[in-house]
């Protein structure tokens, strides 16, 4: 079994509900048995949930980006869920863009990271050119259990999340056409961020989580592993840290 740990299929920006349920079908197909579909906003979020409650091996999260740290609203309470998220994501810091503002989103950030401990449930972290302050924010808060969601940094920053956290690191289709360094094994978790982040040799056209099989394989191959231990290990540290 394979598990698509981040995407984004019940957005219907980039999905329509006869594509997504035809992508569920080329997941199962493909090995992909589980799939957690990630919120980016309250409403986001919410939607993510109905998505999920509809269709069996899917699961949801509550979380509200940090491009959406202006002027937030949350309505998240766990109080008689009868489907519950599987975890508080996708938040953190994105400074890539020029006009953030870097206290709302460590306010919201911050926020986020209680609600998380409050509920026992893991994050997904977005870290974008933010680390510098990322790693203080999450020292205040070392029961939080988590994954950094796509990594897109240095060597340096790879062994910083590996000494210093217990995280794990996401690895998606990124890592297939770029020089991005490798986590070991036991820290890495599979995801597609579908629609974004195709990997190779699907260039070009859009990301879907049956895909993951094609990580893996390349995953394989980077890691000189036969692709049934990259199978087993990433399944076991998601079902681990998702609880599922």
């Amino acid at each position: 079994m394979l598990i698509d740990t981040h995407c984004h299929l019940h957005d219907r920006e980039f999905f329509s509900e006869e594509q997504a349920c035809e992508m569920l079908g080329r997941a199962r197909q493909n090995g992909v048995e589980k799939i957690i579909c990630i919120g980016t906003s309250d409403e986001d979020s919410l939607a993510a949930r109905e998505f999920a409650s509809r269709h069996d091996g899917v699961y949801w999260t509550y979380g509200i980006h940090p491009e959406n740290a202006n002027g937030f609203e949350s309505t998240f309470s766990s109080a008689g869920l009868v489907n519950p998220p599987v975890a508080v994501g996708e938040v953190g810091l994105d400074y890539h863009y020029e006009g953030y503002d870097r206290e709302a989103q460590i306010r919201l950030f911050e926020e986020m990271l209680q609600l998380a401990v409050d509920n026992d449930l893991p994050v997904s972290f977005h870290v974008r050119e933010a680390f510098d302050d990322f790693f203080p924010v999450v020292a205040n808060f070392p029961e939080v259990r988590g994954v950094v969601h796509s990594f897109t940094d240095n060597k340096k920053v790879l062994k910083r999340i590996l000494t210093e956290t217990d995280f794990y690191v996401g690895v998606n289709g990124l890592a297939t056409y770029s020089t991005l360094p490798t986590p070991p094994l036991e820290r890495i978790l599979l995801e597609t961020d579908a629609p974004f982040l195709t990997p190779k040799p699907f260039r070009g056209i859009i990301n879907e989580s049956a895909y993951i099989r094609n990580i893996a394989e390349w995953l394989s191959e980077k890691l000189e592993l036969d692709f049934e231990i990259i199978e087993k290990e990433t399944t076991k540290n998601a079902s681990k840290l998702f609880r599922f």
